[in-house]
């Protein structure tokens, strides 16, 4: 009889290695700080003092908290329509450009007095930021998936053509303009088109709990649907998806358009929430810093929320830390990036750990899935 050997069983992965996949994020942020609090020491102040101005300034009261909130609303948007792109393999970075095609569209619904009630006005004014973020992201959309031209190039590029666009759209003799303003800046809105103060003697308004909502349900569309099971089938390997009978055109395109459908909600948000009107230059590296947002939470649309509360606690914080230090207001963005780039570091060096383990394995041995090599 012809005989079989039986698989050699070895070890699945360690506990400490799947624990130091679930925790890079949290590692490269303390490295992050470590190195942030170095730059400090080096400026003259005690990064330890420092460091509690800055929790201070983000969480020592409701209403600082409540500063924390207003500022992670557009992060939260924007940044889970990039790790929506970062699932499915495609670096979409023009959120900046959606949050302000985003807000146009709110500003020709909520400009004009129409006869509706508040909700029902507030509800149109933010499909209508959605619908117009949708139609400017189907054109990076269709190049990246029709004509092969890289996301990334016509997304930034797309970005600028939407600055200069709304710049022009509230400049004088334009249509949304305000006459005689001493800034480009749009007409008012209505009342009825302005969302709701939470909190008296603060800024906060609904934004933010709409983003952590949107946070939630696109974790469990990616889980448990069949759309979320072809947008990371798409991301590990496009040539699978491709052959298993996924449409990969028709879904790198529905990737992009809804993440600008993210974009354009942050900016109608922003608009209707804080700003009331549209000005020139009002969200200016906010879609940028979703980006970082997203590549710190990598790509896990609830990580997002962590990392987007996080970046505004200490943008929030760093007022309050240059205030109280001396220490310049550009050192949180320093800290910022300092965070980012170790979380990518980490990420990079546990991957090609593992791709040495997976290289060293032997035949017979089980790999991380469970088979047998051959």
């Amino acid at each position: 009889m012809m005989a079989f050997n039986k698989p050699k069983l070895v070890r699945l992965p360690l506990i400490g290695d799947i624990a130091m996949s679930g925790t890079r994020t949290i590692l490269g942020i303390a490295l992050g700080l470590i190195a942030g609090g170095i730059l400090i020491a080096i400026s003259g102040v005690n990064p330890f003092e420092a460091y509690w101005a800055m929790l201070q300034g983000a969480f020592g009261s409701p209403q600082a908290f409540s500063n924390v909130l207003v500022r992670s609303s557009p992060l939260l948007l924007g940044g889970v329509g990039v790790a929506l792109g970062i699932k499915a393999g495609v670096w979409n970075i023009g959120i900046e450009g959606f949050m302000y095609l985003g807000s146009v569209g709110a500003a020709v619904v909520a400009i004009p007095a129409l006869p509706l009630p508040p909700i029902l006005h507030i509800i149109l004014v933010l499909i209508a930021g959605m619908v117009f973020g949708a139609v400017w992201g189907m054109i990076p959309g269709y190049l990246r998936a029709y004509r092969g031209v890289n996301e990334v190039t016509a997304t930034i590029m797309l970005n600028y053509v939407a600055i200069f666009l709304i710049s022009w759209l509230v400049s004088p003799p334009q249509i949304l303009a305000q006459p005689g303003a001493f800034y480009p800046m749009s007409k008012p809105f209505q009342a009825s088109a302005q969302l709701p103060i939470l909190m008296r003697g603060t800024s906060l308004h609904p934004g933010a709990f709409i983003g952590i909502a949107v946070c939630v349900l696109f974790y469990l569309v990616l889980q448990y649907t069949p759309f979320g099971f072809r947008t990371r089938m798409l991301g590990i390997n496009p040539n699978a998806a491709r052959y298993s009978g996924v449409n990969t055109k028709q879904q790198i395109l529905l990737i992009i358009v809804m993440g600008a459908v993210l974009g354009g909600l942050a900016g109608a948000i922003e608009v209707t929430g804080l700003k009331h009107r549209v000005y020139m230059d009002f969200v200016t590296g906010v879609g940028y810093e979703s980006v970082a947002v997203a590549l710190v939470a990598g790509g896990n649309p609830l990580g997002v929320i962590a990392a987007a509360l996080f970046f505004s606690a200490l943008k929030a914080g760093g007022a309050t830390m240059s205030i109280q230090t001396g220490i310049g207001a550009p050192m949180t963005s320093v800290i910022i990036a300092l965070c980012v780039l170790f979380v990518i570091g980490v990420g990079v060096s546990e991957r090609r750990r593992l791709e040495k383990v997976d290289d060293d394995k032997k035949p017979g041995d089980i790999n991380a899935a469970g088979i047998a090599e051959e």
